[in-house]
């Protein structure tokens, strides 16, 4: 088809041209809005399509950036709420925490004061063993020495003193 319009432009072309006498001035503007309406017919499309597609190329690139600058803030904003949760949980951590340390003193306190009390407890207890591991070496300290040969014979009422004295 596009070869049917040059060959129905191409008489206009030769007679256009002329013998070169005078102006032709008419004759090459006459030329030149003929090739400029075929270029014009000819390309017209395809340079419509050409613009038409880079419009809605950039057009989609910007609306893709907007829905990232959108996502963007979004995720800031998101971002931002679970930074004042943390905020606020380690408030609360951190409240919780004394208070565990505050009882756990309390308790190691408790516990220390009841291992003091056993052990004093136990301390007396082990005097008082001693002070009968003691006696009885005493007691038989003097049992034996009354009942040595050589030793004189006393009644009751003097081993009981003798006793007694060795005991205080």
């Amino acid at each position: 088809m596009r070869a049917k319009v040059l060959l129905f432009f191409m008489p206009i072309f030769v007679f256009a041209a002329g013998s070169g006498e005078g102006t032709d001035i008419l004759p090459r503007a006459v030329n030149f809005v003929i090739f400029a309406s075929i270029l014009y017919y000819l390309l017209a499309e395809h340079i419509k399509g050409f613009f038409k597609g880079r419009i809605e190329g950039i057009a989609n690139q910007l609306d893709s950036i907007q829905k990232k600058v959108k996502e963007s803030l979004e995720a800031k904003q998101k971002a931002q709420q679970k930074v004042e949760e943390a905020k606020a949980n380690a408030k609360s951590l951190i409240e919780t925490s004394k208070k565990e340390a505050e009882l756990l003193a309390q308790k190691i306190e408790s516990e220390i004061h009841e291992e003091i009390g056993s052990l004093e407890k136990s301390f007396e207890e082990k005097i008082e063993i001693e002070r009968r591991k003691m006696v009885r070496s005493v007691v038989t300290n003097v049992l034996d020495e009354v009942f040595d040969k050589d030793a004189i014979s006393l009644d009751k009422d003097e081993l009981v003193n003798i006793v007694m004295k060795k005991v205080a």
